[in-house]
């Protein structure tokens, strides 16, 4: 699949974070567990530069656990600490908490020892549409500060939401980047609702996520959708057969594929196929994060 996005609040989003970074002390980077390498966007390390930096994963709840434990195992291997998190739950959110103070320390004693008026310490949250930064912000803050939604670009504007006298949140729109080099990674990006379903073809891209699942997950799917085998079967093939099962049939007998595609997207989203991780750490062939 082509998959391209990046429209004009892209680049304005682009801005906001250069032009307000050298108001904020702290970057917390936000990925999803599920695409931790897919979800990571190779322009944000360039316009945080040397801020001190904290990586999170959010919607943990949603992501095989034991991938996810690979995932910590190579963040450690790379020197980093990691914080998967549950934005909606509040799960890892004292963590996070916890981690922001400890990054914090050094910064608050240097004014205080520079006799300087204490001002909250300020943190920006950035990361790829619909990955959770309103509803993490919400979670950390106590109280519903930030527009939320399922569905990627709500947030167009930058919001500075004051957690309590300490620390001051800022919540940036989400930011994709140009081009995508390797198609997986849109692909990831398109199936966990980054990018728009109204610009992609969802029957191919249901197709696809199908066909991977039916070689990582099959039992998985194979339940969900009450399939007999998957046994040399393409994508649309597991489709058609799920549309069959779940009776999404129009005039002539055939397979309603649309309808039976945003059900099967709709189910993965929610986590109700299973705890699904599109990624490995040795599946990715170059990794870079910095904290």
């Amino acid at each position: 699949m082509n998959i391209q996005w990046f429209p004009g609040h892209m680049a304005k989003t682009r801005r906001i974070l250069a032009e307000n970074l050298k108001m904020v002390d702290v970057v917390v980077e936000l990925l999803d567990a599920r695409i931790p390498a897919s979800s990571k966007n190779p322009e944000i390390d360039g316009i945080v530069r040397n801020k001190p930096k904290i990586v999170v994963l959010n919607k943990a709840d949603l992501a095989d656990e034991k991938v996810s434990n690979e995932w910590s195992k190579w963040y450690n291997s790379q020197g980093y600490a990691t914080i998967f998190i549950d934005s909606i739950k509040g799960t890892g959110i004292k963590q996070l908490k916890d981690k922001m103070r400890d990054v914090m320390k050094d910064k608050l004693e240097r004014d205080r020892q520079k006799g300087r008026i204490f001002r909250p310490v300020r943190t920006m949250i950035v990361g790829i549409p619909n990955v959770g930064k309103s509803s993490l912000i919400n979670k950390i803050a106590g109280k519903r500060s930030a527009v939320t939604g399922d569905r990627p670009g709500v947030t167009r504007n930058k919001q500075w939401i004051n957690v309590n006298n300490e620390i001051q949140l800022l919540d940036t729109p989400g930011i994709l980047w140009p081009k995508f080099e390797d198609e997986t990674v849109g692909i990831n990006l398109a199936v966990t609702g980054a990018i728009k379903d109204d610009i992609i073809d969802t029957v191919e891209l249901t197709s696809i996520l199908l066909e991977r699942l039916s070689e990582t997950y099959p039992e998985k799917i194979k339940e969900r959708y009450k399939l007999e085998s998957l046994q040399d079967k393409k994508g649309y093939e597991l489709l058609e057969e799920a549309g069959k099962k779940r009776g999404c049939i129009i005039s002539g007998g055939e397979v309603d594929l649309t309808r039976i595609a945003a059900i099967v997207l709709d189910e993965f989203r929610g986590g109700k196929i299973g705890r699904i991780s599109l990624e490995r750490p040795g599946d990715v062939s170059s990794l870079s994060t910095t904290e």
